[in-house]
C-alpha cells in the first residue's frame, strides 16, 4: 500500500478501506451470521488486496452461481479459506496459479469448495491448519454438528470443502 501511495492513491486507499474491513469483520462475534453475499463482497475485498500484490499470478475461476446469496453463514467462513489457498497455493509457484472457489444447493444444504494448486516441494509453506480449524469452529458454534469441513489432496491440488445447512434470514 505504501509503495501504492505516490503512483496510485486511488488504488492504495481503496486498499485501505478493504483492510478495514477485513479488520472489522475479524472483530465480529461468530454467532451474528451474514448472507453469502456479504460474505462474498468481503471475499472479493480480500482478492483485490491480494491481486495489487500478486498481479497476474493470481487467477480466479468462479462457479458460485446456485448458492443463494440470502444464506446466512458465520462471517469470515470463506475468506480465510480463500488466503490459505493464496499462501500455500499460489505465492509460492513462480506462476502463481488457479484457485477456484465453487458451490452448489440441493435446496437444503450448501456445498463449498475451494481449490488451489499444491507445490508438494515446497515445505517453507506447509501451515497448521489454524484457518481451516477456525472456519471449523465458526461453523459448528452457528450450526452445531450440522456443518462439516473435509480435505483433499494430492500432488497437484489441496482443496477445502464445506457443507452447511441452507438458513436465511
Amino acid at each position: 500500500i505504501a509503495c501504492l501511495i505516490h503512483f496510485k492513491p486511488d488504488k492504495a486507499e481503496q486498499a485501505v478501506l478493504d483492510f478495514a474491513d477485513l479488520f472489522r469483520a475479524s472483530l465480529a462475534e461468530i454467532k451474528t451470521g451474514v448472507t453469502f453475499q456479504e460474505e462474498l463482497a468481503l471475499c472479493r475485498q480480500y482478492l483485490n488486496i491480494e491481486t495489487l500484490r500478486l498481479g497476474e499470478r493470481l487467477q480466479l475461476v468462479w462457479g458460485i452461481d446456485k448458492i443463494p446469496e440470502d444464506a446466512l453463514l458465520p462471517q469470515l467462513s470463506l475468506q480465510p479459506l480463500l488466503e490459505n489457498a493464496i499462501y500455500h497455493g499460489i505465492q509460492p509457484l513462480p506462476d502463481g496459479g488457479t484457485i477456484s472457489i465453487t458451490g452448489e444447493f440441493d435446496g437444503k444444504e450448501i456445498k463449498l469448495n475451494v481449490k488451489n494448486p499444491l507445490n508438494e516441494n515446497d515445505s517453507r509453506h506447509q501451515g497448521h491448519q489454524m484457518a481451516q480449524e477456525n472456519v471449523k469452529q465458526r461453523l459448528r458454534i452457528f450450526y452445531g454438528r450440522r456443518a462439516k469441513l473435509s480435505l483433499q489432496k494430492d500432488a497437484n491440488f489441496y482443496q477445502v470443502n464445506i457443507v452447511f445447512p441452507y438458513i436465511n434470514q
